[in-house]
């Protein structure tokens, strides 16, 4: 059986396992957002960073990628996820139905924000997430580099999101004026 992994952050840009298919796919029910406070990857447990989840919101809609993993590598695909993404258990892993652009419908492992976990942190404004992430760095790197590849690569899928539009504009910003 196809293993298909719906990719709405990192996994667009940097999915780390062996790709077979993609295709532009569509979430319901839920919204890409920086919800999660990062204390490893793009912050650490004194200075967090922020990151992007899916928070649940009914009538919401994700556009992303549904990347099906090699053939014969379902199992070391999953546990390459499962170290990755459950680092500190902030999501949960979902088998979701995405629709896929060309008109099939598949289940995909999805991660989704525990809302009731420390590090969820929904409805921040957005001001507030423009300043953590121009300033937060963890151990995969600056936060804005996290932020300006996501954009970029939905830019690149003919993805639109108004918001992290925004925040690359005011982020870029807040660093320029931090280096005047």
């Amino acid at each position: 059986m196809a293993l298909w992994v719906f990719g709405y952050g990192s996994l667009l840009w940097n999915p780390g396992f062996e790709v077979a298919e993609e295709a532009h796919a569509i979430l319901p029910d839920y919204h890409r957002s920086f919800c999660m406070r990062s204390i490893h990857h793009r912050g650490t447990e004194d200075e967090p960073g922020l990151v992007l989840a899916l928070d649940e919101q009914p009538g919401a809609l994700c556009e992303g990628l549904a990347l099906r993993a090699a053939e014969g590598r379902e199992d070391v695909t999953l546990a390459y996820l499962r170290e990755r993404e459950l680092i500190s258990s902030a999501y949960l892993e979902k088998m979701l139905h995405v629709d896929l652009r060309d008109g099939r419908r598949v289940e995909a492992v999805t991660y989704v924000i525990d809302p009731h976990h420390v590090q969820y942190c929904g409805g921040l404004p957005l001001e507030e997430q423009a300043d953590i992430i121009s300033r937060a760095i963890g151990g995969r790197g600056p936060n804005t580099e996290y932020l300006y590849n996501t954009a970029s690569h939905l830019d690149a899928l003919g993805i639109p999101d108004a918001e992290l539009h925004w925040l690359q504009d005011r982020v870029r910003q807040l660093s320029d004026n931090r280096l005047a």
